[in-house]
Parts: structure tokens; C-alpha cells; sequence
């Protein structure tokens, strides 16, 4: 069906994009839902090209879109656990990378997932023993992921000591450069993001 979509941002609402397809005067317009990170960097106006997956329902056709092919892959996966609908699937993949979720299910670790807001213990659960042996490493870079998440984790913890909700905290930490390290530091750079 339809695989990818490319074109320019025309608006937006609270998770979806609304992508222009052709010419201003003879092209149309599709409503595309897509992860909290893709929908924060692309505003009106911006040229977007989006992976798709198109949902069929007897009343609905629904389009979600991903900024690259791994992440499609991921939200499929998610799709495939028994009870698991496109909005916790994109809720999991808006608040975890495929990498971070790779790690959690392959260190058996059903906690980090359960920090996607509407995603609870045995939900967490029943991602985790269901990815079992579909999610494998990337590129062997796990010890450096997990080092990461660790720092992270913290980062998280201390945002909502001061007060920040799970979601506001997880979204400054998503924000932050890859090349900020040290806990300190990431911190810092996640509270500056708040005084915008």
C-alpha cells in the first residue's frame, strides 16, 4: 500500500502531521500520525519525507509515518504483541528510541518500558517476553546504549524531583545532544530547556 509519503507540512495537530502530496493547486492533503520527536521537529512549512504504515479498518484508513525505516520496523513489531494498537505504539516509539527499547527487551527490562505513559506494568511485560529474539542488536553498540540510558535514567529522575512530569522530562532528555555527557552536564542542558 502506501510506503512513504514526501512532501510539505501544511499543519499540525496534537499527534499528527498534515503532509501536502503534489502541487498547492492539485495536490491533497493526508493526515499523518507520527511519534512526538518527528512531530516536534517538522512545523508548517517544512518538506518532510516519511516510512508509512497504512492501517485498514472497516470505518477508518489511518496512516502513520516515521522518519526512517527502522522506526517503521519497530512500530510493526509492536503491532504484532497481542493487544497492542497503533496509539500505544507510537506512544512507546514518541518516548523510546528503537534502540532504548531494544535494550529494555533485551535485558529483560519491562520497568524502562513501563515509563511510556499509557503503557502499564503488564503491558510493559508482555512487549518485553513477546520482542524476545524479534529486536536484535544494531551494531554491537549496546554497552555504550546502556551507559547512556543509565545517565539518562538519572537526568529523568532528577527533572521530575524538580517538579517536571515523566513526559516533560523524557522530552528535554530526547533534545539533548548526543555529543553533552556526564550527568551534570545533560542536566543542565535539559533545564535550559525549560526556561525557553
Amino acid at each position: 500500500m502506501i510506503r512513504m509519503v514526501q512532501g510539505t507540512v501544511v499543519s499540525t495537530g496534537k499527534n499528527f502531521l498534515v503532509v501536502q502530496v503534489g502541487s498547492a493547486a492539485a495536490g491533497i492533503g493526508l493526515r499523518v500520525y507520527a511519534p512526538e520527536p518527528t512531530l516536534a521537529r517538522h512545523r508548517t512549512g517544512a518538506t518532510v519525507s516519511l516510512h508509512t504504515y497504512l492501517q485498514v479498518r472497516e470505518t477508518e484508513l489511518s496512516l502513520y509515518g516515521f522518519e526512517d525505516s527502522e522506526e517503521l520496523a519497530v512500530f510493526e513489531l509492536l503491532l504484532g504483541v497481542s493487544g497492542i494498537g497503533p496509539k500505544v505504539a507510537l506512544s512507546t516509539l514518541g518516548a523510546l528510541t528503537p534502540d532504548a527499547l531494544r535494550l529494555a527487551v533485551a535485558n529483560k527490562e519491562p520497568a524502562i518500558v513501563a515509563r511510556v505513559p499509557g503503557v502499564g506494568k503488564r503491558t510493559a511485560e508482555k512487549i518485553v517476553l513477546e520482542l524476545q529474539g524479534k529486536l536484535t542488536a544494531g551494531d554491537g553498540s549496546f554497552t555504550q546504549l546502556a551507559s547512556s540510558m543509565e545517565t539518562d535514567s538519572e537526568v529523568i529522575e532528577a527533572l521530575t524531583a524538580l517538579g517536571y512530569s515523566v513526559v516533560e522530562a523524557q522530552r528535554a532528555v530526547q533534545k539533548i545532544p548526543a555529543d553533552v555527557v556526564g550527568i551534570e552536564d545533560r542536566l543542565r542542558v535539559a533545564l535550559s530547556q525549560f526556561s525557553d
